[in-house]
């Protein structure tokens, strides 16, 4: 660890759960990285009433799992300002950083897995070839 690192606490679901470590392993990564990864992948498109609503609801599906990540703190600082503005765009607010990054993470998992693969290709410019088969 980093002395620069946070280390959140996240609700997931085993599905997502097993979809990070295929994830991480496909770029030899661990899965604090892919998790930080996957939240500058889907914060920039979190703009707007639609995209605060389905960042709700992504929320409220059971999530039995919890997973502990570490986040370099200028990233984890990002969590405050996105749960504001899900506050002012839905009225709810999502309580802490934890909550905001639960919710952006099953999002951004919630996509197609072989396009989550390739946004981490281009992010680390090539650095693994793609999804590891199950």
């Amino acid at each position: 660890m980093d002395s620069d690192e946070l280390m959140l606490t996240v609700r997931i679901t085993v599905a997502e759960r097993a979809l990070l470590r295929q994830l991480a392993q496909g770029h030899r990564s661990d899965l604090s990285e892919v998790v930080a990864d996957g939240l500058l992948d889907i914060l920039p498109t979190l703009h707007g009433t639609a995209r605060a609503y389905r960042l709700l609801a992504a929320l409220s599906e059971p999530a039995p799992c919890a997973l502990t990540v570490w986040l370099p703190a200028p990233l984890a600082d990002l969590l405050v300002p996105a749960a504001d503005q899900v506050a002012l765009a839905t009225g709810v607010r999502l309580g802490s950083g934890s909550s905001m990054l639960g919710a952006a993470l099953r999002l951004w998992l919630a996509q197609d897995p072989q396009l989550l693969a390739d946004h981490l290709d281009l992010m680390h410019a090539g650095r693994s070839s793609s999804l590891v088969a199950a």
